[in-house]
């Protein structure tokens, strides 16, 4: 479900641990996070009730905004695998877009607001790889182009990101208080310690 901060929460809504986490979608650290803790996650913690997770965009460049606005573009059942699947493709998104050359990354980049992030998805085969995915290049560049949301979600980062001290990506959140930046492995006996099952 869509939240009311502008994330995206799994699981149950009354879960005695509310676990939040302010990604960037263009951060190695959360790639590496995602990798590994989707899956216990999903199917320890959240299955058992008594941990929702909430995913959170926190975007720092305009690579970051485009991948975003493409992982939200579907369902909110999609959301979460979206983003984990645009996680896993983070290394080649990141090569494709130095291949493009500096030029050509500029150019997309002086487009106006609403093609910018079509520009850019396209330089980076992004367009292709979310069509695999079930997000059609038509409701692919609907999205893209959505600036509104776009400029949603950079005042959201700016605004959460003042009122939590975030300082870096992955920042996890246990019901409403920062715990900081860290791995899986650190996190995942912290959330035990609480009681995550």
């Amino acid at each position: 479900a869509k939240t009311a901060e502008g994330g995206y929460r799994m699981g149950n809504p009354d879960a005695p641990i509310k676990l939040v986490e302010y990604g960037s979608m263009t951060c190695p650290h959360c790639a590496d996070v995602s990798a590994k803790s989707a899956v216990p996650l999903r199917d320890e913690f959240v299955a058992s009730g008594r941990v929702s997770f909430e995913f959170r965009n926190f975007v720092r460049d305009a690579i970051d905004v485009t991948v975003s606005l493409l992982a939200r573009c579907g369902s909110p059942e999609s959301f979460f695998p979206l983003t984990e699947q645009a996680f896993a493709n983070q290394a080649a998104m990141m090569e494709k877009a130095q291949q493009a050359g500096e030029a050509a990354y500029t150019a997309a980049m002086s487009q106006p607001d609403n093609k910018r992030n079509i520009a850019l998805a396209e330089l980076m085969g992004l367009t292709d790889y979310f069509a695999a995915r079930g997000i059609a290049k038509d409701q692919a560049n609907v999205c893209l182009a959505n600036v509104a949301e776009a400029q949603g979600m950079a005042k959201r980062t700016q605004e959460q990101s003042e009122q939590f001290d975030i300082q870096g990506t992955p920042t996890f959140l246990v019901n409403g208080q920062s715990i900081g930046s860290m791995d899986w492995e650190e996190l995942r006996p912290k959330l035990q310690n609480m009681g995550a099952r």
